[in-house]
């Protein structure tokens, strides 16, 4: 009885692949991969020859059964997606579950993944969050798909390409409103960038621009009973009674349960407007 090792590879710079994985690549007797080709570049750059064999969403079915016979005839194989954890949002399961079903043991060989990438630079509250995958192409479907979030009350994680990412973020303001969001593009790659902000304020940033790569968007869809503008009316009313900016941001955070930093920022911009309109208010008493 052979073994299926489920292997994570980079997401974009090759050198974030682990000594361990390597290892594996180089001795199993075959690797089963989403995307031979993408493969082929990270087995050449660590001078790995071991025998490809192509296992992606449109062969799966056919492929796995024949891959279990191996597995079963004692051959090593490793399962690797085109980038990052097979499984997560990737060809896989099917498989595993597949050599499961036969008693075939099945180990994680840990590694790269753009959903624990852009939720560890988030800066949004990890203890508790929901990975829902990709954003679904058709207007309907995506509207469903993000209407069912309102009011998780959790950081979320989805994935969405970047031709669809203006859209998307049309709908969550639509739907859940100006939610604080993170957007990371193209993680470790040349052009890494990581957005933060409102979907507002990020819509606006993005509105000529033309972007490509992958997209990982990172947000915490208020409470169900939470009304627009409830967070800057406790802030205000806050700042009224004395607080500080940082005092009112930690109590309005802690009351309504939304994240510090996205608290932080609404009370400076409050600040900001009530020390514009005292300015104003200064130089009409004095006209």
């Amino acid at each position: 009885m052979g073994t299926l090792y489920v292997v994570a590879t980079p997401i974009g710079n090759l050198e974030d692949i682990t000594l361990r994985a390597l290892k594996v690549l180089k001795e199993v007797d075959l690797i089963a991969a989403e995307d031979t080709r993408r493969t082929r570049k990270l087995l050449a750059h660590y001078a790995i020859s071991t025998p490809l064999t192509s296992y992606f969403e449109h062969n799966e079915r056919a492929k796995g059964p024949r891959l279990v016979e191996k597995l079963k005839g004692g051959k090593t194989i490793a399962l690797v997606t085109e980038a990052g954890t097979p499984g997560i949002s990737d060809p896989g399961y099917r498989l595993v579950r597949l050599a499961l079903k036969e008693s075939i043991p099945v180990v994680a060989v840990p590694g790269a993944s753009a959903l624990t990438a852009a939720l560890s630079v988030a800066g949004l509250p990890t203890d508790e969050f929901t990975f829902k995958g990709f954003v679904p192409a058709g207007a309907g479907r995506r509207r469903r798909f993000l209407s069912a979030l309102k009011g998780a009350d959790t950081t979320v994680v989805v994935y969405e390409t970047a031709r669809r990412l203006k859209a998307t973020l049309a709908e969550i303001k639509g739907l859940l409103g100006d939610v604080h969001l993170v957007i990371a593009r193209e993680m470790t790659k040349l052009y890494e960038e990581v957005l933060r902000g409102t979907v507002e304020e990020l819509s606006g940033a993005l509105k000529e621009r033309e972007l490509k790569g992958e997209i990982t968007i990172v947000l915490r869809a208020p409470k169900a009973e939470e009304e627009p503008g409830k967070l800057a009316g406790e802030i205000k009313k806050l700042l009224e009674a004395g607080s500080s900016v940082k005092d009112a941001a930690a109590v309005a955070s802690k009351k309504l349960g939304v994240p510090r930093t996205v608290a932080y920022g609404e009370a400076l911009r409050i600040k900001k407007i009530k020390g514009i309109k005292r300015i104003k208010r200064i130089k009409q008493g004095l006209s």
